[in-house]
């Protein structure tokens, strides 16, 4: 037998070879460490303060967890985001939803608005990817009843009859009118706050006098304001975001109508006070946050604000913290499971028992976070203040 001489014994084809091999297999070995979670919010529009607001939650959760070192049935991972915009726009919600089911994403967090959330929640569905939503309140969303979707802030049942009986019961409102900005956010909380009022109205004597509506980018509101000042109420009840909100602050002003301005979640962020200007009063807006946490949880909420804004240098809109454990209860069910394969691991998140930042977190069997809480809050000082915690 003859053997190769050193010069000959390797041949600079079968290096070249293996190289282009080594190269052409790296890739899958990559992509099997790595665990591609989407999240989706407005981050362009009126809205993109609260969007990015969102996004900024998440990135927080990735980082931590990746600074950790995440290892899920034995194996290490690095988890990515990718981060889309819809512009709180159905017809982009759902472009951005096929976009991130055929990236191959394991779990979506998002999306921001119920108008966004409820058409892409059907694209998840038929692609297998559980999505829980940190800031969808519409019930719409999971009366679908698709086994992928979740959320872990309360709906707008429970949001407006919340917000009804602290209109009626400790504000003592006699007369309100009701506008809204007709999305499925708006006109949903709306509806359900009408629909509490002249529930437990009755006893108290409190009536609906005027329901006006408007669209989440309109700017001038002295018609509709004109008409509801007629009837002399003594609330104005607002569903819609805070970008409509501010402004709408302004008119009132304007049109010297002092009372009080009642809304949900959307217009319950710190940029009410720098929209509205000199137009809004301490103790005028009362505002409630489909989300909140009893004294006892009070540290982890209040430290996560101060890690954000060393993150960021800014404040908590709104929903940073319920992204942040969004992202974190996906993640915990991957570990329970075993895998972060959406098959194996949905079944975990549908029973999952996670303490978060923003409380304790499990679902029921439409996907809605059991005991919602609900936070109550008025503005003092261009400052939110919080009223209550509620049930």
């Amino acid at each position: 037998m003859k053997f190769p001489t050193k010069a000959s014994a390797i041949n600079p084809a079968t290096i070249a070879g293996a190289a282009a091999l080594a190269l052409a297999l790296a890739p899958a070995a990559q992509a099997q460490d790595i665990i591609k979670i989407g999240h989706v919010a407005a981050t362009s529009g009126p809205i993109a303060h609260l969007g990015k607001d969102n996004e900024n939650g998440a990135r927080m959760a990735v980082e931590e967890l990746n600074a950790q070192g995440v290892v899920i049935g034995g194996k290490k991972y690095k988890i990515v985001l990718q981060a889309e915009d819809d512009a709180a726009d159905p017809k982009q919600g759902t472009a951005v939803a096929q976009k991130l089911a055929d990236a191959g994403v394991q779990g979506v967090i998002g999306h921001e608005t119920s108008g966004t959330t409820i058409p892409a929640s059907r694209i998840y569905h038929d692609a297998g990817i559980p999505q829980i939503s940190p800031s969808a309140s519409n019930p719409q969303y999971t009366r679908q009843r698709y086994n992928t979707a979740f959320r872990n802030i309360a709906n707008d049942e429970q949001l407006g009859a919340a917000l009804a009986r602290y209109a009626v019961q400790s504000v003592k409102a006699k007369r309100i009118a009701v506008i809204d900005d007709r999305t499925a956010y708006g006109k949903g909380l709306a509806d359900e706050f009408i629909k509490n009022v002249k529930r437990g109205g009755a006893a108290s004597g409190s009536a609906i006098v005027s329901t006006q509506f408007t669209n989440d980018k309109a700017t001038d509101f002295s018609a509709i304001l004109t008409a509801i000042k007629a009837t002399k109420p003594d609330m104005i009840f607002f569903g819609g975001m805070d970008a409509v909100a501010g402004p709408m602050l302004r008119q009132m002003k304007q049109l010297a109508i002092p009372i009080k301005f009642m809304g949900g979640d959307g217009m319950c962020s710190d940029s009410v006070p720098r929209l509205a200007g000199d137009a809004m009063s301490d103790g005028q807006v009362i505002c409630a946050e489909a989300g909140g946490v009893e004294p006892s949880q009070e540290k982890g909420m209040a430290d996560f604000r101060v890690a954000y804004k060393k993150r960021y240098g800014i404040e908590v809109q709104t929903y940073a913290p319920y992204t942040y454990d969004a992202l974190m209860t996906m993640v915990a069910a991957m570990r329970k499971a075993g895998s972060p394969e959406p098959a194996r691991y949905l079944p975990e998140l549908a029973k999952i028992q996670y303490k978060g930042v923003t409380g304790n977190i499990s679902f029921d069997a439409r996907g809605d976070v059991r005991d919602g809480v609900l936070t109550i809050y008025t503005f003092k000082n261009g400052r939110r203040d919080k009223l209550a915690v509620v049930k």
